[in-house]
């Protein structure tokens, strides 16, 4: 993925965050307000707190590694790589639950315009259309998305927002829901406010997304410091405003269709029709913009977080395949947009938020507790910033808003687990099944489970290209097989000829004498063995110049094992692929003629040509097995017609 201009600068940051907030606005209000009635500023209060320990915790980390990822850089810093998984992994699942809700958010501020929306099939369809059309745009932008434009809709949303929060308080707002807030729909149990903390957590994931651009966006050490001013004050104004006014204003409406779009709810209680009547439409513009853009965020989060969980071997290599075209990750973007469809189908906005919030507490817990770590693994490293706060234990500066926010966001986490029946399943078996493929996928690469493993993003970026077979190595046996392979080497050879438009093409047919280690290498072969040695070489020679334009140059040489002739003849003469001959399928794993072995695991290949597929510097295909029902092992008559026709090209 290529990186971001280093012009974006502060902009960039402002409008990631300021982005998820103002979208979550549109969907979490309802519910916080269903179970917090009147004491639902009080829920969000404490997690605009939670959102001012969280910020600088992200912006030291970040500013400390400047490395793509966010949290999971942080934590693998701090801990290891399996902590580092751990956090990334959770960062994911709410990523992906939030392109599920912000397209099941748009529906129902979109039925504004056609009332059908907002239920039923109509609503699954629109949803769905989406988070396809989010893909296909998230699939096709290979460069960096333009910023600068979504800070626009930011700020045309913010000032939205304020203006229903300048007017709502002066319309709606009854002060008495400061002093005395069970007046307003009643006493709410301590069970649906603890119910609704985590809830609001979800508005900050846009921190994790920005903090995700550290060393791609130019700002320097007073910039830091500024942004986090710029980042609160933007932040905590409309979104404690917002719950000001919809504390008194939401437990009052009657009946339960403010709950997903409360933004709507909030406006209906406005009786002065020339405000009511334009605002309502409005909002709805709004509301399916914004959501819009953060639904795509969260899709551009879950393709660049994959997308660096397979860089450092995290996650299987091919899972952060980028298209040779487009440079974007389309693997990671395809589960992602599956599994969004999927989520609608629950058509439950409070079980997908608890999900999300699931993620977002645990990612929030290991951040905090990362940067707590660092200040004692890394005490005198340069930090561009560092937070306020610090008392000295143990030797180095522990800083109290870190320690805080851990402690509050780890108790947001208990909360989830404890009330959020739904989320706490799939929470659970969301992050058991992450450590369990991450585990078997270290083991099965002999990887070490807790050291960094990375793998240069040339793998997964550099095009594919056409492969061209203008010199083929092909080993000759002396068994049935070899007319297989020969006939393939020699399609693929005679094809090159066609697309260059002239001759040329080679086969090495190479014979492989293996030498005992209790033998000199330059022991006499057995006259019977070199004379059936040169009778096979002669047939390969028969059956590859069959083809038109095809020569085949014949060469034997002595060894003590196969594989590694195979190989280092391969480089020393240049070729551009090895062709091997698969055996029809047996009880042995690998087969019998390349050293397969009775009861063999690891591997369905044998010994030779595992070798010489982890070892080649050049391409190595694979025949089929022939399919005629003959035995391939059987010893080739040399007395026969050379066969005709052309086999299918194997994959390589």
């Amino acid at each position: 993925m290529k990186p971001l201009k280093k012009t974006l600068g502060q902009p960039a940051l402002f409008g990631i965050v300021q982005g998820f907030i103002a979208a979550s606005v549109y969907f979490v209000v309802g519910l916080v307000a269903e179970r917090a009635l009147g004491f639902t500023w009080l829920v969000f209060l404490l997690g605009g707190l939670l959102f001012a320990l969280v910020v600088p915790c992200y912006v030291e980390g970040a500013s400390l590694h400047q490395e793509r990822g966010g949290v999971t850089v942080i934590a693998r810093f701090a801990f290891n790589e399996l902590i580092s998984f751990i956090a990334g992994w959770a960062i994911c699942l709410e990523y992906l639950i939030l392109i599920a809700i912000c397209a099941f958010a748009i529906t129902d501020y979109a039925a504004v315009f056609w009332d059908p929306l907002s239920s039923g099939v109509p609503e699954f369809l629109l949803a769905a259309a989406v988070v396809v059309a989010v893909t296909w745009r998230n699939l096709r932008r290979s460069g960096a998305p333009r910023y600068d434009r979504a800070v626009f809709l930011v700020l045309g949303d913010l000032a939205l927002q304020l203006f229903i929060v300048a007017f709502g308080l002066v319309l709606i707002f009854d002060p008495d829901v400061l002093t005395s807030p069970s007046m307003i729909g009643g006493t709410p149990s301590l069970e649906d406010l603890v119910f609704a903390f985590p809830l609001v957590i979800v508005a900050f994931s846009g921190l994790d997304a920005s903090s995700g651009l550290a060393g791609q966006v130019a700002i320097g050490r007073r910039g830091l410091r500024r942004l986090i001013g710029v980042r609160l004050l933007a932040a905590l104004v409309p979104y404690v405003g917002i719950a000001l006014v919809a504390s008194t204003a939401l437990p009052d409406e009657p009946g339960k269709s403010w709950i997903e779009a409360p933004m709507l709810g909030v406006v209906e209680d406005f009786s002065q029709p020339w405000l009511h009547d334009p605002l309502r439409y409005l909002v709805a513009i709004s509301a399916c913009a914004i959501l819009y853009a953060a639904c795509s965020a969260s899709m551009l989060g879950v393709s660049r977080l994959g997308y660096s969980l397979a860089i450092n071997r995290q996650l299987p290599s091919r899972v952060g395949y980028l298209h040779p075209e487009w440079a974007t990750p389309v693997v990671i973007i395809g589960i992602g947009a599956v599994g969004a469809i999927l989520l609608l189908l629950t058509a439950d906005l409070e079980f997908l938020l608890g999900i999300s919030a699931f993620g977002a507490t645990v990612a929030f817990t290991l951040v905090c507790l990362s940067v707590c770590r660092l200040r004692y693994r890394e005490p005198d490293r340069d930090r561009p910033y560092r937070m306020p706060f610090n008392v000295r234990i143990g030797g180095a500066d522990l800083p109290l808003p870190a320690a805080l926010g851990t402690l509050i966001s780890g108790a947001a986490f208990v909360a989830v687990l404890a009330f959020h029946t739904g989320a706490r399943w799939v929470g659970l078996g969301w992050m058991a099944f992450g450590i369990l493929v991450y585990v078997y996928y270290r083991i099965s690469e002999d990887k070490p489970l807790l050291k960094r493993i990375s793998v240069p993003e040339t793998v997964l970026t550099r095009k594919r290209q056409e492969a061209q077979y203008g010199s083929i190595l092909v080993p000759i046996s002396g068994l049935a097989l070899d007319d297989d392979i020969v006939q393939t080497a020699g399609r693929l050879a005679a094809e090159e000829n066609d697309d260059e438009g002239e001759g040329g093409a080679v086969i090495e047919a190479l014979w492989v004498f293996e030498v005992p280690m209790s033998l000199p290498l330059d022991t006499p072969v057995p006259d019977a063995e070199l004379k059936r040695a040169r009778k096979a070489l002669a047939r390969a020679k028969a059956v590859g110049e069959e083809y038109e334009g095809v020569e085949v140059a014949t060469a034997v040489v002595r060894a003590r094992r196969t594989g590694e002739a195979i190989v280092r003849e391969a480089r020393r003469r240049g070729v551009e692929a090895i062709v091997l001959a698969a055996e029809e399928p047996t009880r042995l794993r690998g087969g019998v003629l390349y050293g397969g072995k009775q009861g063999l695991r690891d591997t369905f290949v044998g010994e030779t040509t595992r070798y010489v597929v982890n070892k080649a510097q050049c391409r190595v295909l694979l025949t089929a097995p022939p399919g005629d029902g003959q035995d391939p092992t059987r010893v080739v008559d040399d007395t026969a017609e050379v066969p005709q026709g052309h086999l299918p090209v194997p994959s390589s």
